[in-house]
């Protein structure tokens, strides 16, 4: 339904309430639909805890947030006057949200969700094989909205950059960042792998993650304290993207901070447990060439068990991530630097 001509600017709602990663996977659509929607006015809907990641995008021009009393969100929201609701986490209090505001034409991404459970329950695959960020722009073609290639985005206010001297003198020079957290525990190598990781690459590490992570982080920095720096839950998350910006290399889960390091270009090696980048989710770099290797155990009967994850492999054994060769991810991401050297 493209939007009538009239003198009003078009606004239009764009809902995503979680997570990090998902957040920033919806960022082509904000920029494209500012960017080739003449006078485009975006708003985007999100929970409070999420708001920093989008506070500094210039493509959106007011953050609404899921906070508080529901009734006096719709009301605020039908203050608006939106010419269109974009759902783009499409769950059932997006429906409630479009009921309310019921004369809100609206256009809804399609979660897949029964493919999804044919691959983890049966191992038929009948998803389509691209990414999730396309799926996420044809809610936007109606308006003859196209994807522009330029990937993902990620804007960090000035006040929440980094400098050398927030860094060890061992890590100014350079690092390789090491994301160790994730949102479950099947998507992370355990602590042993990351070890043996850590111990493999001949250059000075950052461990990333949230303050939860920073005891495991401790742990694998004991290693050698000298290069590896434990800056997991030191840092905000602006402050941790940025570390992330400034790394030489990233090697990561299957989490937030690696759908970061595309939005940068980053060079990257993700490492995949029990998801799999079938479901849609990998790095996206949009037109760019960029590094980017995946490091996953295919051929596993019981993977994916899940479409999110665990807090313990199902099975016990864990094999989608005890065999990953932490060798071969220290080797690519060393010789990776030298050859920007």
């Amino acid at each position: 339904m493209p939007i009538e001509h009239t003198t009003k600017a078009p606004k239009f709602l764009i809902i995503r309430f979680s997570s990090i990663g998902d957040i920033v996977l919806t960022t082509p659509v904000v920029r494209c639909l500012k960017q080739q929607v003449p006078g485009a006015q975006v708003h985007f809907l999100t929970k409070r805890s999420f708001r920093p990641i989008l506070e500094a995008n210039p493509y959106v021009d007011k953050i609404q947030v899921l906070d508080g009393s529901w009734d006096l969100m719709i009301h605020q929201l039908k203050d608006e006057g939106y010419d269109q609701i974009i759902d783009l986490h499409h769950n059932l209090r997006t429906l409630r949200i479009k009921k309310a505001l019921s004369k809100v034409p609206a256009f809804s991404f399609r979660k897949l969700n029964f493919k999804k459970w044919l691959l983890t329950v049966l191992r038929i695959n009948l998803l389509p094989g691209f990414h999730i960020v396309y799926r996420y722009l044809e809610t936007v073609k109606h308006l003859n909205v196209v994807n522009d290639g330029k990937g993902l985005d990620y804007f960090i206010p000035e006040k929440e950059r980094t400098y050398a001297r927030d860094l060890p003198t061992s890590h100014q020079m350079g690092y390789i960042g090491i994301v160790i957290g994730a949102a479950h525990n099947t998507k992370k190598l355990p602590v042993h792998k990351l070890k043996a990781l850590c111990s493999a690459i001949n250059y000075p590490v950052i461990l990333l993650g949230g303050p939860e992570d920073r005891p495991a982080g401790a742990a694998i920095s004991e290693e050698d304290p000298i290069k590896i720096y434990n800056a997991c839950g030191k840092f905000s998350l602006h402050e941790s993207a940025d570390l992330v910006r400034n790394a030489q290399t990233i090697i990561t889960h299957d989490t937030g901070l690696m759908h970061i390091a595309a939005a940068f270009k980053k060079p990257l090696i993700s490492v995949w447990g029990n998801t799999v980048p079938a479901f849609g989710m990998g790095p996206y770099y949009g037109d760019a060439a960029a590094a980017n290797e995946i490091s996953e155990i295919k051929g596993l009967w019981c993977r994916p068990c899940s479409k999110i994850g665990y807090r313990k492999c199902p099975l016990g054994h864990f094999k989608c991530m005890e065999l990953q060769d932490t060798g071969r991810m220290a080797e690519a991401a060393v010789t990776g630097i030298r050859k920007k050297e």
